[in-house]
């Protein structure tokens, strides 16, 4: 069965480096909270914030073994006041777990954004 997986997670500037590290960790979170291998991975589409374009997050994911998942990046829509300097991701992966028993992960600064999937001790 192909389930989603969102995250999300945030940098302090428009950083290549910072994009980086905050997307491998979002997306190590991902695996490891989720129990999932490269191999169990459909797809995933990025978008970052319209601040940042010093590197794409799909470059994140090659450097990590990544390099058959499909992946696509793009720019998150412009809302006024909007949460700035964010990386979000949609995960496709192949699992037999349930809808509930998904972890999302939303890290640094974008806890704010789905405060309902975030965990209270995360």
């Amino acid at each position: 069965m192909v389930r989603g997986i969102r995250g999300a997670t945030t940098v302090d500037r428009n950083d290549a480096v910072e994009i980086q590290e905050a997307t491998q960790e979002l997306l190590q979170m991902i695996l490891d909270e989720n129990s999932l291998c490269i191999e169990d991975l459909v797809s995933a589409i990025f978008t970052v914030t319209p601040d940042l374009n010093a590197d794409f997050p799909a470059s994140s994911a090659r450097a990590m073994g990544w390099q058959l998942v499909p992946l696509l990046c793009s720019i998150e829509i412009p809302v006024p006041n909007s949460l700035p300097f964010c990386i979000r991701v949609l995960l496709h992966v192949n699992t037999i777990r349930g809808q509930s028993e998904i972890r999302h992960i939303f890290l640094r600064n974008a806890v704010i954004l789905r405060q309902d999937l975030v965990d209270a001790d995360s």
